[in-house]
């Protein structure tokens, strides 16, 4: 059938119910639990109550089989049209694969040795007018996965595993800082100041108030101002917003771990984020060796997660794609990046330059966890400068699987040289340095260790998956007509 004549006999249906006095969109249905709930009590003799959408239906005449399904599983159930009571078995022949349905019956066991339901009384709970995609071994189609989640959800265990996976993810975070006294604060998301990172903002106004705000690009700022309130171990699971374009790795909404930890330094962070990651891994996945697969289900590669992870500096791993890179000049360093291959244009400042190879040459080939430490001190304002050479700043970067998965800093808590340093990135924009946090830091805040996690790219690297959007639920995308 055409998808237009499926459409009027689904609605043709649900005229006939509605003239049956059944009402298409039923109600309140007590359940004994969700479905993979009462497998796993599966018990033969039992009566329960389930709930859940029809998946697949088997027609054998008098007797039925269907299956019923929810994010937790499937389970089949079996009707036989001649036991339903009353119009039952009437109002039956309008149930079509989608619709939700109630049902009520006792628990046995088919010869094959499937776990079953022998429904005694059903009810309609909802009446799908359109029907679901055809190919329940899963939808192909990637922009109709990422576009209309729902039924990518419906259609495909793997993605409804990817994000069950998160779930337990962010749950397993919380416990595992909240067990090392940590405590979980929240900060505003719109902010007089978007500071924290070099990011291009959202911008709305509050008309009450007639002041511009911005969606948040990190909570950092306002996470230290705790710090000086004496507040010793902080962390918040955060949304920020970078109006910024879209990428495999890049989506104008994320989700960010940020932990602050008074006393601490950048050694003590990357301990931290070292265990914890690994602890997630094996309680997660149940293993430290994590294996991505194509699209085929063969091995693409394994990400070696078991400590103790390797630590390098920056200079030396510039030096290994180079090791005359420092001697040389900005021109010459210019000309290298075209040897080797780094796209860079002579606008670009020297740290920039050298950024680049690193990120070509180095981030994007570095597959288990690497540690990338003493950075640029123009790449990160908001860390404490080296002891030994001021040039370079206390931190680390955590690669995995080709990107950044965590950046982590003894945090700059001297007042005078951050108010050069924020002065220094803002330019000539000095109406988004941030006094009032500036004010604060005056008041003192105490010698501090902080890091992010980006929890969308610690997805990517705990599932396999090859792209952000497969990990967000309702990933940011281009309208249709601009495509």
């Amino acid at each position: 059938m055409e998808e237009s004549d499926l459409l009027a006999f689904r609605r043709q249906k649900l005229r006939q119910l509605l003239e049956r006095k059944v009402d298409p969109f039923g109600g309140r249905f007590d359940v004994t639990g969700k479905i993979g709930e009462v497998l796993q009590a599966f018990a033969e003799g039992t009566r329960v109550r389930v709930a859940g959408r029809i998946t697949a239906h088997r027609n054998m005449g008098k007797s039925q089989f269907l299956d019923l399904s929810d994010v937790s599983g499937r389970l089949q159930i079996y009707i036989n049209l001649k036991q339903l009571p009353g119009e039952q078995a009437g109002i039956f022949q309008l149930v079509d694969i989608g619709d939700f349905l109630g049902v009520e019956g006792e628990c046995f066991v088919t010869k094959t040795g499937e776990p079953t339901i022998r429904v005694e009384k059903f009810r309609i709970l909802s009446k799908t007018l359109r029907p679901l995609p055809d190919k329940w071994h899963g939808i192909t189609d990637i922009e109709i996965r990422n576009r209309q989640r729902y039924l990518d959800l419906i259609a495909n265990p793997a993605s409804r595993e990817i994000f069950l996976t998160r779930s337990r993810v962010v749950r397993e975070i919380r416990q595992y800082l909240e067990e090392r006294g940590f405590l979980e604060v929240e900060t505003p998301m719109m902010q007089p100041i978007a500071g924290g990172a070099a990011a291009q903002p959202f911008k709305t106004h509050h008309n009450a108030l007639d002041m511009d705000l911005f969606l948040r690009i990190a909570p950092e700022l306002y996470l230290k101002r705790l710090l000086v309130a004496g507040f010793t171990k902080v962390f918040e699971l955060n949304r920020n917003f970078r109006n910024e374009g879209l990428s495999r790795r890049h989506n104008p909404e994320f989700t960010m771990l940020e932990v602050y930890w008074a006393y601490a330094d950048f050694e003590l962070m990357a301990n931290l984020v070292e265990d914890m990651i690994c602890t997630l891994a094996e309680r997660v996945t149940g293993s430290l060796q994590i294996i991505h697969k194509d699209s085929q289900g063969g091995t693409k590669r394994t990400i070696n997660l078991s400590p103790p992870w390797r630590r390098a500096r920056y200079e030396e791993l510039i030096r290994r794609v180079d090791n005359s890179w420092y001697e040389r000049d900005h021109e010459q360093k210019l000309t290298r990046c075209k040897e080797l291959g780094v796209e860079v244009h002579p606008g670009m400042l020297e740290f920039e330059v050298t950024q680049q190879v690193f990120e070509k040459l180095v981030e994007e080939r570095t597959i288990d966890p690497l540690f990338v430490t003493h950075l640029p001190a123009e790449l990160v304002p908001l860390a404490k400068q080296n002891g030994e050479n001021p040039t370079l700043v206390d931190v680390y970067e955590l690669i995995i699987s080709g990107q950044e998965i965590s950046p982590g800093y003894s945090e700059l808590n001297d007042p005078v040289v951050q108010r050069c340093r924020l002065t220094e990135q803002v330019g000539e924009e000095i109406q988004n340095l941030d006094e009032d946090f500036l004010l604060a830091l005056e008041h003192g805040m105490p010698p501090a260790g902080g890091l992010g996690v980006g929890i969308d790219r610690l997805m990517m690297v705990l599932t396999g998956a090859d792209s952000i959007r497969e990990v967000i639920l309702f990933p940011h995308l281009k309208p249709k007509a601009q495509e």
